[in-house]
């Protein structure tokens, strides 16, 4: 987040409509940047060609990111993006909408099950 403005990036691991389960398997992605707790236009897609945690890292740099939203994650990677200063949501299940707008509102905690979660069998 850049203190100074008041914007934030928050980007949501993505598969389907819901938070991926794991974060080096991803290969879809949803960046909204928000200003004041008010998101600015439409949330950008990103797409990977081939599953890598490396090269979402790289974007999460590269995009300048602030908050991550995910499901499983190494930890290696969880404290490398923690220590470049970006906020590791993990182990959160649901719908990425959902989670896009409670983690704009500070109201995200890693390990949470959001309402409209579906199971997988």
């Amino acid at each position: 987040m850049n203190e100074s403005s008041g914007v934030m990036k928050i980007l949501v691991t993505v598969e389907d409509e819901a938070i991926a389960g794991r974060f080096d398997m991803v290969t879809e992605t949803v960046m909204a940047v928000y200003r004041q707790g008010e998101r600015q236009g439409a949330p950008k897609t990103f797409l990977v060609s081939q599953p890598s945690a490396e090269e979402l890292c790289r974007l999460i740099m590269k995009e300048e990111v602030g908050v991550l939203v995910c499901g499983g994650i190494e930890e290696r990677h969880q404290k490398f993006l923690s220590w470049k200063g970006v906020r590791v949501l993990d182990a959160v299940i649901g719908p990425y909408a959902k989670a896009l707008e409670l983690a704009a509102r500070g109201e995200l905690e890693p390990g949470v099950i959001l309402p409209g979660s579906q199971k997988t069998g």
